[in-house]
């Protein structure tokens, strides 16, 4: 029995520490392999691309639907992708403000996941969300 158990426990550890967003967000594989690109500035450029028209076919809406699902998996490859960056792109102060937008991005999708049943909080989030997006796209092409 404690065998079980400390195996149970090992893998809810490994589970979690390991990037169990594959595990809930299945599809976020998905977007990175779609916005491939030649370098990973280049993919996180094109996931940027991809998270800005999910977010503007998101507005109007109610609750996860479609597009809205669809903004969350790609905003969770964007997130995965932060950690691909090569050193020497993580040494340029363009890089920390990348990782600047890239929480201010987590920040505001929390706060649109508190009002996606509730307009016009939920387009304001959105709207938001885009402003941030080319924001951080526009870093994304001083790192590279």
């Amino acid at each position: 029995m404690q065998r079980v158990i400390g195996l149970f426990a090992l893998s809810m550890l490994l589970i979690g520490f390991s990037g169990c967003s594959y595990l809930f967000y299945p599809r976020a594989g998905d977007y990175a392999m779609q916005a491939k690109g030649t370098s990973v500035v280049e993919t996180m450029i094109n996931l940027t691309n991809m998270m800005e028209a999910s977010a503007a076919k998101a507005k109007g809406g109610k609750g996860v639907d479609t597009a809205f699902d669809d903004y969350h998996n790609q905003l969770h490859a964007l997130l995965d992708s932060y950690g691909d960056v090569t050193k020497e792109q993580e040494k340029t102060p363009a890089y920390d403000l990348a990782v600047t937008h890239k929480k201010e991005l987590t920040a505001i999708f929390w706060r649109l996941w508190k009002f996606k049943d509730d307009q016009p909080q939920r387009d304001q989030h959105l709207d938001l969300s885009i402003a941030e997006l080319k924001e951080l796209r526009e870093t994304l092409r001083m790192i590279r």
